[in-house]
Protein backbone atom coordinates (compact mmCIF):
# COMPACT_ATOMS: atom_id res chain seq x y z
CA UNK A 1 0.00 0.00 0.00
CA UNK A 2 1.65 3.11 -0.92
CA UNK A 3 1.80 5.65 2.52
CA UNK A 4 0.51 8.45 2.79
CA UNK A 5 1.81 11.15 4.66
CA UNK A 6 -1.21 13.38 4.60
CA UNK A 7 1.03 16.35 4.09
CA UNK A 8 3.14 17.02 0.88
CA UNK A 9 6.50 17.33 3.26
CA UNK A 10 5.65 15.00 6.10
CA UNK A 11 4.52 15.60 9.71
CA UNK A 12 6.18 15.59 12.47
CA UNK A 13 2.86 14.59 14.71
CA UNK A 14 -0.43 12.28 13.97
CA UNK A 15 -2.43 13.59 16.26
CA UNK A 16 -5.72 11.00 16.41
CA UNK A 17 -8.72 12.75 17.98
CA UNK A 18 -10.39 16.13 16.72
CA UNK A 19 -11.94 16.44 20.91
CA UNK A 20 -10.48 19.49 23.03
CA UNK A 21 -7.58 17.66 23.66
CA UNK A 22 -6.49 16.81 19.99
CA UNK A 23 -7.19 20.29 19.13
CA UNK A 24 -5.91 21.76 22.10
CA UNK A 25 -2.49 19.65 21.12
CA UNK A 26 -2.88 20.30 17.63
CA UNK A 27 -2.76 24.30 18.09
CA UNK A 28 0.22 24.01 20.80
CA UNK A 29 2.79 21.72 18.49
CA UNK A 30 2.28 24.00 15.76
CA UNK A 31 2.69 26.90 17.48
CA UNK A 32 6.04 25.73 18.24
CA UNK A 33 6.52 25.22 14.58
CA UNK A 34 5.33 21.56 14.72
CA UNK A 35 4.41 20.14 11.55
CA UNK A 36 0.70 18.40 12.38
CA UNK A 37 -1.51 16.60 10.76
CA UNK A 38 -4.95 15.44 13.00
CA UNK A 39 -7.30 12.95 12.57
CA UNK A 40 -11.07 12.74 13.07
CA UNK A 41 -13.43 9.81 13.06
CA UNK A 42 -16.06 12.02 12.51
CA UNK A 43 -16.22 15.96 12.86
CA UNK A 44 -14.55 17.49 15.09
CA UNK A 45 -16.21 18.74 18.71
CA UNK A 46 -18.35 15.47 17.70
CA UNK A 47 -19.17 13.76 21.21
CA UNK A 48 -17.50 14.65 24.95
CA UNK A 49 -15.69 17.78 23.98
CA UNK A 50 -18.67 19.11 22.03
CA UNK A 51 -21.16 18.11 24.03
CA UNK A 52 -20.48 18.90 27.98
CA UNK A 53 -21.66 21.10 30.23
CA UNK A 54 -19.10 23.43 29.15
CA UNK A 55 -18.04 24.09 32.91
CA UNK A 56 -14.21 25.50 33.15
CA UNK A 57 -13.99 24.07 36.47
CA UNK A 58 -10.90 23.87 38.81
CA UNK A 59 -13.35 23.38 41.91
CA UNK A 60 -13.91 20.27 43.57
CA UNK A 61 -11.20 18.88 41.76
CA UNK A 62 -9.31 15.55 42.62
CA UNK A 63 -6.00 16.71 44.25
CA UNK A 64 -3.78 15.21 41.19
CA UNK A 65 -5.51 17.60 38.90
CA UNK A 66 -5.71 20.43 41.22
CA UNK A 67 -2.32 21.90 39.76
CA UNK A 68 -2.65 21.55 35.91
CA UNK A 69 -6.50 22.89 36.33
CA UNK A 70 -5.32 25.80 38.01
CA UNK A 71 -2.84 26.22 34.63
CA UNK A 72 -5.39 25.63 32.41
CA UNK A 73 -7.76 28.20 34.08
CA UNK A 74 -4.94 30.62 33.50
CA UNK A 75 -4.86 30.05 30.05
CA UNK A 76 -8.77 29.97 29.52
CA UNK A 77 -8.57 33.29 31.12
CA UNK A 78 -5.22 34.43 28.51
CA UNK A 79 -7.68 32.55 25.75
CA UNK A 80 -7.55 36.27 23.25
CA UNK A 81 -3.72 36.76 23.32
CA UNK A 82 -3.13 33.35 22.80
CA UNK A 83 -5.05 32.11 20.40
CA UNK A 84 -7.17 34.94 19.21
CA UNK A 85 -10.16 34.92 20.39
CA UNK A 86 -12.05 34.02 23.71
CA UNK A 87 -13.49 30.39 23.54
CA UNK A 88 -16.92 31.55 24.82
CA UNK A 89 -15.74 31.51 28.19
CA UNK A 90 -17.28 33.83 30.17
CA UNK A 91 -15.98 34.25 34.33
CA UNK A 92 -18.77 33.86 35.99
CA UNK A 93 -17.17 32.14 39.18
CA UNK A 94 -18.31 28.70 40.19
CA UNK A 95 -20.42 27.67 43.19
CA UNK A 96 -20.84 23.89 44.92
CA UNK A 97 -23.76 24.39 47.35
CA UNK A 98 -24.18 22.11 50.64
CA UNK A 99 -27.92 20.90 51.85
CA UNK A 100 -26.95 20.42 55.43
CA UNK A 101 -24.41 21.00 58.51
CA UNK A 102 -22.70 17.97 57.77
CA UNK A 103 -22.24 18.40 54.19
CA UNK A 104 -20.74 22.12 55.11
CA UNK A 105 -18.74 20.17 57.50
CA UNK A 106 -17.44 17.60 54.67
CA UNK A 107 -16.81 20.79 52.50
CA UNK A 108 -14.79 22.17 54.77
CA UNK A 109 -12.73 19.50 55.69
CA UNK A 110 -12.00 19.65 51.96
CA UNK A 111 -10.88 23.22 51.86
CA UNK A 112 -8.75 22.56 54.86
CA UNK A 113 -6.76 19.64 52.85
CA UNK A 114 -6.54 22.03 49.92
CA UNK A 115 -4.93 24.81 51.72
CA UNK A 116 -2.26 22.32 53.79
CA UNK A 117 -1.41 21.53 50.15
CA UNK A 118 -1.02 25.51 48.97
CA UNK A 119 -4.21 26.01 47.21
CA UNK A 120 -6.64 28.52 48.39
CA UNK A 121 -8.66 29.17 45.35
CA UNK A 122 -11.60 27.42 47.12
CA UNK A 123 -12.72 29.47 49.61
CA UNK A 124 -16.08 28.41 52.39
CA UNK A 125 -19.11 30.59 52.50
CA UNK A 126 -21.79 30.84 55.27
CA UNK A 127 -25.96 30.80 54.61
CA UNK A 128 -25.55 34.93 54.18
CA UNK A 129 -22.87 34.52 51.71
CA UNK A 130 -25.17 32.18 49.45
CA UNK A 131 -27.66 34.67 49.38
CA UNK A 132 -25.05 37.52 47.99
CA UNK A 133 -24.21 34.69 45.39
CA UNK A 134 -26.98 33.24 44.56
CA UNK A 135 -30.22 34.99 45.91
CA UNK A 136 -33.09 33.12 44.48
CA UNK A 137 -31.05 29.61 45.98
CA UNK A 138 -33.93 27.66 48.48
CA UNK A 139 -33.46 28.66 52.09
CA UNK A 140 -31.98 25.45 53.33
CA UNK A 141 -29.05 25.99 51.60
CA UNK A 142 -26.63 26.58 54.49
CA UNK A 143 -23.51 27.10 52.54
CA UNK A 144 -20.76 25.86 50.30
CA UNK A 145 -17.42 26.79 47.90
CA UNK A 146 -17.16 29.57 46.20
CA UNK A 147 -14.18 29.83 43.28
CA UNK A 148 -14.74 33.32 42.37
CA UNK A 149 -12.31 32.89 38.63
CA UNK A 150 -14.17 29.67 37.49
CA UNK A 151 -16.45 30.10 34.95
CA UNK A 152 -18.12 28.31 31.65
CA UNK A 153 -17.52 28.25 27.80
CA UNK A 154 -19.45 27.13 25.18
CA UNK A 155 -17.76 23.61 24.04
CA UNK A 156 -18.08 23.77 20.43
CA UNK A 157 -17.30 27.41 20.37
CA UNK A 158 -13.92 27.04 22.32
CA UNK A 159 -12.93 23.53 20.64
CA UNK A 160 -13.41 25.37 17.33
CA UNK A 161 -11.67 28.65 18.48
CA UNK A 162 -8.62 26.13 18.96
CA UNK A 163 -8.69 24.68 15.50
CA UNK A 164 -8.76 27.86 13.70
CA UNK A 165 -6.39 28.54 15.74
CA UNK A 166 -4.24 25.75 14.96
CA UNK A 167 -4.95 26.10 11.48
CA UNK A 168 -3.66 29.72 11.02
CA UNK A 169 -0.36 27.98 12.16
CA UNK A 170 -0.32 25.08 9.24
CA UNK A 171 -2.16 22.08 11.42
CA UNK A 172 -3.72 20.00 8.41
CA UNK A 173 -7.21 18.59 9.87
CA UNK A 174 -9.23 15.62 8.02
CA UNK A 175 -12.46 15.09 8.98
CA UNK A 176 -14.40 11.57 8.28
CA UNK A 177 -11.01 9.65 8.83
CA UNK A 178 -10.66 7.13 11.94
CA UNK A 179 -7.87 5.69 12.94
CA UNK A 180 -7.75 1.63 12.71
CA UNK A 181 -4.52 0.80 13.43
CA UNK A 182 -1.55 2.20 14.35
CA UNK A 183 2.08 0.31 14.07
CA UNK A 184 5.26 1.67 14.53
CA UNK A 185 7.77 0.86 11.46
CA UNK A 186 11.36 1.51 11.92
CA UNK A 187 11.25 5.34 13.00
CA UNK A 188 7.80 5.73 12.06
CA UNK A 189 4.39 5.71 13.28
CA UNK A 190 1.39 4.15 10.76
CA UNK A 191 -1.74 5.11 11.06
CA UNK A 192 -4.27 3.06 8.93
CA UNK A 193 -7.54 4.70 7.71
CA UNK A 194 -10.14 4.54 5.19
CA UNK A 195 -8.09 7.43 3.25
CA UNK A 196 -4.81 5.81 3.08
CA UNK A 197 -1.96 5.57 5.90
CA UNK A 198 -0.88 8.92 7.78
CA UNK A 199 2.97 8.81 8.99
CA UNK A 200 5.30 10.67 11.47
CA UNK A 201 8.14 10.44 13.36
CA UNK A 202 5.49 11.33 16.70
CA UNK A 203 1.91 10.50 17.26
CA UNK A 204 -0.74 11.90 20.25
CA UNK A 205 -3.18 9.15 21.03
CA UNK A 206 -6.17 11.96 21.87
CA UNK A 207 -8.96 9.69 20.53
CA UNK A 208 -11.96 9.90 23.81
CA UNK A 209 -13.90 6.97 24.13
CA UNK A 210 -12.07 4.84 21.20
CA UNK A 211 -8.52 6.09 22.51
CA UNK A 212 -8.33 2.56 24.77
CA UNK A 213 -8.53 0.63 21.87
CA UNK A 214 -5.30 1.83 20.31
CA UNK A 215 -3.46 2.28 23.54
CA UNK A 216 -3.73 -1.28 23.49
CA UNK A 217 -2.43 -1.68 19.68
CA UNK A 218 0.79 -0.16 21.37
CA UNK A 219 0.79 -2.44 24.12
CA UNK A 220 -0.60 0.30 26.83
CA UNK A 221 -3.86 -1.46 27.85
CA UNK A 222 -6.07 0.38 30.23
CA UNK A 223 -9.35 -0.63 32.17
CA UNK A 224 -11.33 2.28 30.72
CA UNK A 225 -14.89 2.02 29.96
CA UNK A 226 -16.99 4.26 27.64
CA UNK A 227 -20.40 5.46 28.96
CA UNK A 228 -23.16 8.25 27.79
CA UNK A 229 -23.14 11.39 29.28
CA UNK A 230 -26.90 13.25 29.50
CA UNK A 231 -27.93 16.89 29.18
CA UNK A 232 -30.82 19.56 29.15
CA UNK A 233 -31.79 22.65 28.31
CA UNK A 234 -35.00 24.51 29.89
CA UNK A 235 -37.00 27.20 27.58
CA UNK A 236 -35.85 30.98 28.34
CA UNK A 237 -36.92 32.33 31.88
CA UNK A 238 -36.14 35.50 33.12
CA UNK A 239 -32.19 36.03 34.51
CA UNK A 240 -31.72 34.69 37.90
CA UNK A 241 -28.30 33.29 38.61
CA UNK A 242 -24.85 34.03 37.23
CA UNK A 243 -22.70 31.74 38.74
CA UNK A 244 -22.25 27.94 37.51
CA UNK A 245 -24.16 25.63 40.11
CA UNK A 246 -22.77 22.45 41.69
CA UNK A 247 -24.30 20.31 44.68
CA UNK A 248 -22.01 18.64 47.08
CA UNK A 249 -25.05 15.86 47.97
CA UNK A 250 -25.79 15.26 45.03
CA UNK A 251 -25.02 15.03 40.86
CA UNK A 252 -25.36 18.92 39.13
CA UNK A 253 -24.13 20.93 36.78
CA UNK A 254 -26.15 24.09 36.68
CA UNK A 255 -25.89 27.10 34.81
CA UNK A 256 -28.08 30.00 33.38
CA UNK A 257 -27.04 31.45 29.33
CA UNK A 258 -27.42 35.41 28.47
CA UNK A 259 -30.38 34.56 26.33
CA UNK A 260 -32.30 32.89 29.62
CA UNK A 261 -32.01 29.18 29.05
CA UNK A 262 -31.05 26.76 31.81
CA UNK A 263 -28.95 24.27 31.67
CA UNK A 264 -29.20 20.73 33.63
CA UNK A 265 -26.11 18.20 33.72
CA UNK A 266 -24.03 16.59 35.84
CA UNK A 267 -23.01 13.04 36.04
CA UNK A 268 -26.20 12.22 34.25
CA UNK A 269 -24.95 8.62 33.00
CA UNK A 270 -26.43 6.39 30.18
CA UNK A 271 -25.73 3.93 27.48
CA UNK A 272 -23.02 4.27 25.22
CA UNK A 273 -22.78 2.68 21.54
CA UNK A 274 -19.38 2.98 20.86
CA UNK A 275 -19.47 1.13 17.64
CA UNK A 276 -22.31 3.14 16.29
CA UNK A 277 -20.37 6.33 17.76
CA UNK A 278 -23.90 7.72 19.70
CA UNK A 279 -25.10 7.60 23.51
CA UNK A 280 -28.68 6.83 24.32
CA UNK A 281 -30.62 9.25 26.05
CA UNK A 282 -32.63 7.62 28.62
CA UNK A 283 -35.31 9.64 29.67
CA UNK A 284 -36.51 7.59 32.99
CA UNK A 285 -33.58 9.36 34.56
CA UNK A 286 -33.30 12.41 33.60
CA UNK A 287 -36.48 13.40 36.24
CA UNK A 288 -33.97 13.14 39.50
CA UNK A 289 -31.66 15.87 38.09
CA UNK A 290 -34.91 18.12 37.19
CA UNK A 291 -36.13 17.32 40.60
CA UNK A 292 -33.13 18.40 42.34
CA UNK A 293 -32.93 21.66 40.21
CA UNK A 294 -36.50 22.40 41.19
CA UNK A 295 -35.26 21.91 45.02
CA UNK A 296 -32.60 24.25 44.83
CA UNK A 297 -34.46 26.65 42.73
CA UNK A 298 -38.13 26.02 43.70
CA UNK A 299 -39.51 29.17 41.11
CA UNK A 300 -38.64 27.00 38.03
CA UNK A 301 -40.96 24.60 39.08
CA UNK A 302 -42.93 23.94 35.92
CA UNK A 303 -40.76 25.35 33.19
CA UNK A 304 -40.36 23.23 30.26
CA UNK A 305 -37.08 20.92 29.01
CA UNK A 306 -37.35 21.94 25.17
CA UNK A 307 -33.65 19.03 24.52
CA UNK A 308 -31.84 16.35 25.86
CA UNK A 309 -28.83 14.61 24.08
CA UNK A 310 -26.55 12.69 25.05
CA UNK A 311 -22.22 12.45 24.45
CA UNK A 312 -20.05 9.45 24.21
CA UNK A 313 -17.19 10.14 27.13
CA UNK A 314 -14.47 7.66 28.52
CA UNK A 315 -14.33 6.57 32.02
CA UNK A 316 -11.32 5.38 34.51
CA UNK A 317 -11.67 3.43 37.57
CA UNK A 318 -9.70 6.41 39.26
CA UNK A 319 -11.62 9.02 37.54
CA UNK A 320 -8.73 10.76 36.63
CA UNK A 321 -7.56 10.92 33.37
CA UNK A 322 -3.96 9.21 31.47
CA UNK A 323 -1.59 11.62 30.60
CA UNK A 324 1.63 10.88 29.25
CA UNK A 325 4.28 8.96 27.49
CA UNK A 326 4.16 5.54 26.73
CA UNK A 327 6.25 3.27 28.72
CA UNK A 328 6.03 0.90 25.90
CA UNK A 329 6.04 2.40 22.51
CA UNK A 330 8.20 5.15 21.73
CA UNK A 331 7.09 8.53 20.61
CA UNK A 332 4.01 7.68 21.79
CA UNK A 333 1.97 10.45 24.06
CA UNK A 334 -1.41 9.49 25.22
CA UNK A 335 -4.04 11.84 26.64
CA UNK A 336 -7.58 10.50 27.35
CA UNK A 337 -10.30 9.06 30.29
CA UNK A 338 -11.06 12.60 31.31
CA UNK A 339 -14.44 10.79 32.99
CA UNK A 340 -16.60 13.95 32.39
CA UNK A 341 -14.52 16.85 33.72
CA UNK A 342 -11.82 16.89 30.85
CA UNK A 343 -13.45 20.09 29.37
CA UNK A 344 -11.54 22.83 31.78
CA UNK A 345 -7.76 20.84 31.46
CA UNK A 346 -7.88 21.35 27.24
CA UNK A 347 -5.86 24.49 27.06
CA UNK A 348 -3.41 22.71 29.29
CA UNK A 349 -3.71 19.62 27.98
CA UNK A 350 -2.63 20.41 24.67
CA UNK A 351 0.73 22.32 26.41
CA UNK A 352 1.44 18.75 28.33
CA UNK A 353 1.43 16.95 25.21
CA UNK A 354 3.60 19.92 23.40
CA UNK A 355 6.14 19.85 26.15
CA UNK A 356 6.52 16.39 26.25
CA UNK A 357 6.82 15.52 22.21
CA UNK A 358 9.37 18.21 21.98
CA UNK A 359 11.17 18.54 25.37
CA UNK A 360 10.53 15.02 26.40
CA UNK A 361 8.96 15.89 30.05
CA UNK A 362 5.96 17.61 31.60
CA UNK A 363 6.77 21.21 33.35
CA UNK A 364 3.82 20.23 35.31
CA UNK A 365 3.52 17.04 38.11
CA UNK A 366 2.22 14.11 35.40
CA UNK A 367 2.60 10.86 36.87
CA UNK A 368 -0.56 10.24 39.03
CA UNK A 369 -2.03 9.96 35.35
CA UNK A 370 0.65 7.59 34.17
CA UNK A 371 -1.31 4.85 31.24
CA UNK A 372 0.32 1.88 33.51
CA UNK A 373 -0.56 2.55 36.80
CA UNK A 374 -3.24 0.14 36.12
CA UNK A 375 -1.16 -2.61 35.12
CA UNK A 376 -1.69 -5.36 37.51
CA UNK A 377 -5.60 -5.02 37.24
CA UNK A 378 -5.25 -5.19 33.47
CA UNK A 379 -2.97 -8.22 33.75
CA UNK A 380 -5.68 -9.75 35.96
Amino acid sequence: MKRDTGLPNGSDVVVIGGGFHGMSSAYHLASCGAKVTLLEAEYCARHASGVNAGGVRTLGRHHAEVPLARASLDLWHRLPELIGEDGSFVASGQFQVAESPQELDKLRGRVAALNALGYTHEVIVDAQQVREIAPRLARHVVGGIWVKDDGHAVPFRAVTAFRHAAQRLGAQIHEATPAQTIERVGDQWCVTTPHGVFTAPWLVNAAGAWAGELAAQAGDSVPMKPGGLMLMITQRVPHFIEPVLGAAGRPLSFKQFANGTVLIGGGLRCEADVVQRHGDVDFFRLPSSAKTVTDLFPHLAGINVVRAWAGVEAFMPDEIPVIGMSPRAPQLVHIFGFSAHGFELGPIGGRIVAELVLEGQSSLPIAPFAVDRFASVTAR
